[in-house]
């Protein structure tokens, strides 16, 4: 027996390889990379994440998670395709939908370019890091000015960050 038989085999008998537990709901919570009030995907306190696409004419609905797993969906009487992952890392995790042959984004999930092609991602946050959220702690300012280019000849933003209780002058660019 090869060592990845042997670890496909360890999965199958702790239960680990099951993608999908019905009988496990989890503290699912919308994830933060979702559209505006989208409900789906689903992210619960142990990093799994769930998907769910609305397709009830569809015979085969597969998930494609670009660092993760692979897997058919499960149909439910309603039409719907679900798919709920193993424990994921923290990150933005990118994934395409294959609908019966055509490859789609999750309209739940914001819509992201990369490997060449739109797809849909979902946040798996990290436990108890909170570097991303807003801190009780002095913010600067992003200021948007605006200066003529002599280059382009046309007028043209800057964005310039400025540091707590900093005043931002005036400034003319040399030459301007």
């Amino acid at each position: 027996m090869n060592r990845i038989e042997y670890i496909t085999l360890a999965m199958l008998i702790t239960g680990s390889a099951t993608f999908s537990r019905a009988q496990d709901p989890g503290d699912f919570k919308p994830a933060s990379s979702n559209v505006l009030d989208a409900q789906y995907p689903r992210v619960d306190s142990r990093s799994r994440v769930q998907i769910r696409m609305k397709a009830p004419e569809a015979t085969k609905v597969r998930v494609n998670f670009w660092s993760g797993p692979k897997a058919e969906m499960q149909k439910e009487a309603d039409g719907y395709w679900t798919f709920t992952t193993p424990p994921m890392a923290p990150g933005l995790h990118y994934y395409t939908v294959n609908i019966d042959g055509a490859e789609v984004s999750d309209p739940g999930s914001t819509a992201y370019f990369g490997g060449s092609k739109w797809a849909s991602a979902v946040e798996v946050p990290e436990p108890g890091a909170t570097y991303y959220e807003p801190q009780d702690v002095p913010h600067g300012q992003v200021r948007v000015i605006w200066y003529h280019s002599s280059v382009t000849g046309s007028w043209r933003p800057a964005f310039v960050y400025t540091p707590p209780g900093y005043d931002l002058m005036v400034w003319t660019p040399p030459g301007g």
